[in-house]
C-alpha cells in the first residue's frame, strides 16, 4: 500500500506541479488526498513553498495545519515570547521597540513572513483597547517590509485566533504572504 501511495503522488505530481496556479495545485493536492488516504495513514499531500522555488513539487512529507493548539493557560511564555527578546536567535527583516518581523520557518507562500509584538499578546481577541496603537503599528509594519521584500502586486495578511482559527502558538502574529496569485477562499 505504501508503494501504491507514492506511486500515485508521483504521477499526480507530475500531472499538477507544472501549472503554477494555486487554485489548481490546492484542489490537485485535495484530489490526491481524497484517492490516497483510504490506502494509508500517512500524511495528507500539500504544496510546499520556499523563497527560491514557487513552483516546488507536491510532497507526501508535509500535512496542513487542519486543526490549532488548545490554548496555554494565562501568561505561559512562547517560542515567540523568546524571540522577541531575543532569547532565540533569529534574523530580523525588521525590528523596533514594538515589534519584529522574520521569515517564517514553514512558509505557505514564495514570500511569507511573521510580525510579531513585543508586547506578550495571546490571541486578537484578549487586546485590549489599549493595544490599538500596537495593533495599527503590526498593520503598517507588515505592509512596508512587504513593500520592501517586493511584494508590490499584493499580499495578504493573516491573524489565527484560537484552536478553530488554526492558531498553534499562542502570541499574536500576522503572516504576511505572497510572491504568487492567492486563491480565495483559503483554507
Amino acid at each position: 500500500m505504501h508503494q501504491l501511495r507514492h506511486l500515485f503522488a508521483r504521477n499526480a505530481t507530475r500531472l499538477f506541479a507544472s501549472n503554477t496556479s494555486g487554485a489548481s495545485i490546492v484542489t490537485a493536492s485535495r484530489r490526491v488526498n481524497t484517492l490516497v488516504s483510504p490506502l494509508s495513514a500517512s500524511t495528507p499531500l500539500t504544496r510546499p513553498f520556499t523563497s527560491s522555488s514557487s513552483n516546488a513539487p507536491l510532497m507526501a512529507d508535509k500535512k496542513p495545519l487542519e486543526e490549532g493548539a488548545d490554548a496555554p493557560p494565562p501568561g505561559t511564555d512562547t517560542i515567540f515570547g523568546k524571540i522577541a527578546r531575543g532569547e532565540v536567535p533569529t534574523k530580523f527583516i525588521h525590528e523596533d521597540s514594538d515589534c519584529v518581523a522574520f521569515h517564517d520557518l514553514n512558509p505557505q507562500a514564495p514570500i511569507h513572513f511573521l510580525v510579531i509584538p513585543r508586547k506578550p499578546i495571546a490571541q486578537l481577541r484578549t487586546a485590549t483597547e489599549e493595544d490599538e496603537k500596537l495593533l495599527g503599528h503590526l498593520m503598517t509594519v507588515a505592509s512596508k517590509v512587504a513593500l520592501k521584500l517586493g511584494m508590490d502586486p499584493g499580499f495578504r495578511v493573516v491573524i489565527n485566533d484560537g484552536k478553530q482559527g488554526c492558531q498553534s502558538v499562542y502570541h499574536l502574529h500576522l503572516h504576511v504572504l505572497g510572491g504568487r496569485q492567492l486563491t480565495w477562499p483559503p483554507g
